[in-house]
């Protein structure tokens, strides 16, 4: 029986009866789908590399990745995400008869939370997953702010996080502010002697990631001497699904040792 869903960007996705061939094209979404259905991924990026004993077929990265190896593993289903995939290749997918699903870029951690539970629970046809309950309960509070950081995601050039975005609000919900939370752009490009300039007057502490850029020990004291610093794992801070749980401790464990 064919079903119409309607995905995060209102676009319709029909599916024939269970769907239990799916391609993920971002890592966050392979994580929440295996954790929470396992066997039903028939394909993954190569950057998909959680739960560690996932073994699927590699189609390339999420923003070019191979559509021909991505046809022929014959999905029921192609998950992507308007931030991480481009939407020339999710048309070119719809094109050739692949139903998408469309994840839009979440700019908070419940929004982020609603989207899966959409695709759990309408696509797969799921219960509600004990993961993602904890993750709501633990995540709900927002905790005062104790720090106000600059936030680093990239290097050559430099771009941080601004406003609207999941990572911020993370960071956010357990008392670190974000200094470029009001710029007009979600991922501002600032130079080096302007982040500096933020360390010596309204921020206190660098946030540090070790993805998407995998940032060390040597990025803090070697760019930014004015300031504390603190490395955090980038899946804890970017990653939504089932990692959301183990972030909120780990998060709340570093900040509380500064």
């Amino acid at each position: 029986m064919r079903t119409v869903l309607v995905d995060d960007l209102g676009e319709t996705v029909p599916v024939e009866g269970t769907v239990s061939r799916v391609v993920s094209l971002v890592p966050s979404l392979t994580e929440a789908v295996e954790v929470s259905a396992p066997g039903r991924l028939a394909g993954a990026t190569d950057y998909c590399t959680h739960p560690s004993t996932l073994d699927v077929p590699r189609v390339g990265g999420s923003k070019y990745p191979d559509l021909d190896r991505v046809q022929e593993l014959a999905p029921d289903l192609v998950l992507a995400n308007s931030e991480e995939n481009r939407p020339e290749d999710v048309e070119r997918l719809r094109a050739n008869g692949i139903p998408v699903w469309v994840m839009a870029a979440a700019a908070s951690v419940p929004a982020a939370l609603g989207s899966l539970r959409r695709i759990l629970t309408q696509a797969y046809e799921l219960d509600e997953p004990d993961w993602l309950v904890e993750a709501e309960d633990l995540w709900r509070e927002v905790r005062p702010v104790r720090f106000h950081a600059v936030v680093p995601v990239w290097r050559k050039p430099w771009i941080v996080l601004g406003r609207d975005t999941f990572a911020g609000d993370v960071l956010r919900r357990v008392g670190v502010a974000n200094v470029y939370a009001h710029d007009a752009e979600r991922y501002p490009r600032p130079d080096v002697e302007e982040l500096r300039a933020h360390l010596r007057t309204d921020a206190d502490l660098l946030v540090l990631p070790d993805e998407p850029y995998a940032f060390t020990d040597d990025d803090g004291p070697d760019h930014f001497p004015d300031g504390p610093y603190v490395l955090v794992s980038g899946r804890h801070l970017t990653w939504y699904g089932p990692s959301l749980v183990d972030a909120h401790a780990a998060l709340t464990e570093t900040l509380a040792a500064l």
